[in-house]
């Protein structure tokens, strides 16, 4: 990963911080690009930084031994990579890569490990952080359990989108599966009906949210349930 000049601060964690709480980490903090399937962390790998994403999309995947592999979390500019260092923990049974190009400030492990067992915002901050992100989790493995392939997909599209702030993006169909963890022919179909209704555009790996109400209607409960709890833990 190499360093870029887009703007500082653009993390919703770190702008939620106080200022004098900010200042104590700038620096240490170093902006770096991230590149589309660039893998930040390896499953059992010792964590040696942790990120603050300002731009982009990272996949927190688990694999299986037979090379298959399914999303199990996505983190961008609302928070961080690397939870279990302020957990306690050095390592992750997950892997992170990232999913949408971007940027992401950088900051070392044991230096924001220290800052956190200070207490204060900073560890107030990142804990309701966690809460959210479980959040995520726990209703994702409900979501993947009772909701249709159709319903999935528009809850990931949404959640990209916010994630993005945009509504164009850029994925494959072959992507998409992997990530919700189904054939692609299932993707293929559950797309083709977004589509044919209106909702999205999909085109040489590129897709268009068209109508986000609709697209916000046909997906499950799942979607609402974690964006009101980040809303309510962290403002955003």
């Amino acid at each position: 990963m190499a360093e870029n000049t887009l703007k500082p601060q653009v993390n919703r964690l770190l702008a939620a911080l106080p200022v004098s709480d900010y200042q104590r980490l700038v620096p240490h903090l170093k902006l770096v690009s991230l590149s589309t399937r660039h893998v930040i962390y390896e499953s059992g790998e010792p964590i040696a930084h942790v990120y603050f994403p300002q731009h982009g999309v990272v996949s927190l995947v688990a694999s299986m031994e037979d090379g298959s592999m399914m999303e199990v979390g996505i983190v961008s500019n609302e928070g961080m990579l690397g939870i279990p260092v302020i957990l306690g923990g050095n390592t992750t049974t997950t892997k992170a890569f990232v999913q949408v190009a971007g940027a992401a400030m950088q900051i070392d492990a044991d230096v924001l490990k220290t800052e956190f067992n200070q207490g204060g915002a900073i560890q107030k901050l990142l804990l309701r952080y966690v809460q959210a992100a479980y959040t995520e989790l726990t209703q994702g493995c409900a979501c993947n359990r009772f909701h249709t392939v159709e319903q999935r997909l528009a809850r990931w599209l949404l959640t990209v989108s916010d994630r993005l702030q945009s509504e164009d993006f850029p994925l494959t169909q072959e992507f998409i599966a992997q990530m919700l963890g189904v054939r692609r022919s299932g993707v293929t179909v559950a797309a083709n009906t977004l589509s044919r209704t209106g909702m999205i555009r999909y085109q040489r790996g590129r897709i268009s949210i068209l109508n986000r109400e609709d697209l916000s209607a046909t997906s499950c409960e799942c979607y609402r349930v974690i964006q009101n709890e980040f809303a309510r833990l962290l403002g955003n």
